[in-house]
């Protein structure tokens, strides 16, 4: 009898995974990690954790997220419920697609760039869905981290010498990230007292920011540099509630993913296409052809049919859709370019308690520090989501209209078993990468059975390009982290792909992911070796 050899090991992690029982946090930075694991510690659920790792997120990764992005968050409770708070805003009500008609496209940076931010509507939404703590307590850390400095890491350090003249062209922002007008070196503290005095104003009022003096201050000033808002807008983004989590069945198990705008439904459609194909040698060619070209096909989806406000994208995850994408990827008939770069600056966090309760969250300022922007007096920086995600092409589902929220790049995932048994938990940044990198790490995860931090530390990958704004027509490229090996990359050229190697850790993203084991009874977590993130157990 021929016994067949079993496939080979998924590749080793760096390091070990992270270990809790009662709880347990998992970020991209330390203090973030350590603000959820001293909430877990002292009694407070994930929800609670997850809020003040947010608070801390806008000090230690000042060039990914803040008060002025969005935000988007998945929330499992203890009976099986999943919810999602989708925080991203529209567009200035006078930005009708006439307004715009001179300009090839929207400009990435500036005051046309910005969109109403919806962080701090979804973090409202989700404290009141269930928190234990008020906003006032569970934001008291970052208040005293804004007004003590967070030391500057190699990372923002490196941000803000790319982004210099940028930030040195507005003086609020020079201010707090320009001491003495010189990038600050690694481990300079960066005390931020106005956004201090803002995160302790919102925490006890956050509907101000879109209601009250602070939306005003925010609407003149951008009114000032030339955009059309209205304030209208801005009290329409402040309302948001918990909404239904679409999901898809995978290899037994249930995944959940976040609602459009966010572009959760294409990770949903990658796996529907790849359902069945993998699970061989992990990461070989043929496994990344299937991924890769699953990501292909639900970026030209996206491009061709999904806007905020219509139900296109919806056909993606129809079978007869499906059937014929796979028949695609098994050809190697691959659609040509959108146009998206995976990148972006945003960060993600991942929080789990002892109850079964867990929150993924992710938030971003869209490309690093959003318009360059800050609302004078307030330490805000605004985004940039309405330049990087809105198109200007006449009748298309993703036209800038107002009241229209453009299609975005965040999505948070979690997966449970039949039952609705809460079973992993994750996300990770990196703009149009993210829907490619999600749909790797739950393959890992449920068609490899791998540990969350080799999950996270694996050989990356992804298409160029997919769908922004701003790239549109670039040429086709599969971009791909040396590990996979030489005989991988050459095999990927053979069936048509434009490898382009990116070193070893070079694809980008900063996953985390946390895994239940209910035969063991603990929580097991992976933060991805990319960046200097940490997961804590409780």
């Amino acid at each position: 009898m021929t016994v067949s050899a079993p496939p080979p090991p998924f590749p080793d992690a760096l390091r070990p995974s992270s270990l809790g029982s009662e709880g347990m946090a998992a970020a991209s930075h330390p203090a973030i990690s350590r603000a959820g694991a001293d909430i877990l510690a002292h009694g407070g659920t994930a929800i609670d954790a997850a809020l003040a790792m947010a608070a801390v997120a806008w000090l230690a990764l000042p060039g990914q997220c803040g008060i002025g992005g969005d935000a988007f968050a998945l929330v499992h409770e203890p009976d099986g419920t999943v919810r999602a708070f989708c925080g991203s805003g529209f567009g200035p009500d006078g930005g009708t697609p006439e307004r715009y008609a001179d300009m090839p496209r929207l400009p990435r940076h500036g005051a046309l760039s910005v969109a109403v931010p919806g962080a701090i509507a979804a973090l409202s939404a989700l404290h009141r869905s269930g928190a234990t703590r008020s906003l006032t307590d569970l934001w008291a850390p970052a208040v005293a981290l804004a007004l003590r400095g967070v030391p500057c890491t190699a990372r923002t350090a490196g941000d803000i010498q790319r982004h210099m003249p940028r930030l040195a062209s507005d003086p609020d922002t020079a201010a707090a990230l320009l001491p003495d007008g010189v990038v600050p070196p690694v481990g300079t503290r960066l005390p931020q007292p106005l956004l201090a005095s803002s995160i302790e104003r919102l925490a006890a009022d956050p509907a101000a920011f879109y209601t009250g003096e602070p939306a005003e201050r925010a609407v003149a000033h951008l009114n000032g540099l030339g955009a059309p808002f209205s304030g209208d807008e801005w009290a329409a983004t402040g309302a948001v509630r918990p909404e239904p989590a679409p999901r898809r069945r995978y290899r037994g198990h249930w995944v959940y993913q976040t609602p459009i705008p966010s572009p959760g439904w294409m990770v949903l459609d990658q796996l529907a296409m790849c359902e069945g194909e993998l699970g061989g040698a992990p990461l070989s060619a043929l496994e990344v052809h299937w991924l890769a070209g699953a990501a292909r096909i639900a970026f030209a989806d996206r491009y061709a049919r999904a806007g905020s406000d219509s139900d296109g994208w919806r056909r993606g995850g129809e079978p007869a859709t499906v059937e014929a994408a796979r028949a695609r990827i098994r050809a190697g008939d691959l659609p040509g370019p959108a146009g998206a770069w995976p990148g972006g600056d945003t960060t993600s966090m991942v929080a789990v308690d002892g109850e079964g309760r867990a929150v993924s969250l992710i938030h971003s300022l869209a490309f690093t520090f959003g318009a360059g922007i800050t609302i004078p007096g307030t330490g805000i920086v605004l985004n940039n989501r309405l330049g990087r995600g809105a198109y200007l092409l006449p009748g298309h589902p993703n036209e800038v209209r107002p009241r229209r929220r453009p299609l975005h790049t965040l999505n948070a995932w979690l997966v449970t078993d039949a039952d609705g048994r809460l079973r992993h938990v994750g996300n990770t940044p990196g703009g149009d990468g993210q829907v490619q990198w999600n749909a790797q790490l739950l393959s890992h995860l449920l068609d490899h059975g791998a540990g969350p931090q080799a999950v996270v530390d694996a050989p990356r990958f992804s298409v160029f390009p997919g769908s922004d704004a701003g790239d549109l027509g670039s040429p086709s490229e599969l971009r791909a982290e040396d590990r996979l090996g030489p005989d991988v990359l050459d095999a990927l050229r053979h069936r048509g792909h434009a490898v382009v190697p990116v070193g070893d850790w070079g694809a980008g993203g900063s996953a985390q992911v946390v895994s239940v084991d209910h035969e063991r009874g603990c929580l097991v977590g992976g933060s991805d070796s990319r960046q200097e993130g940490v997961a804590l157990g409780v």
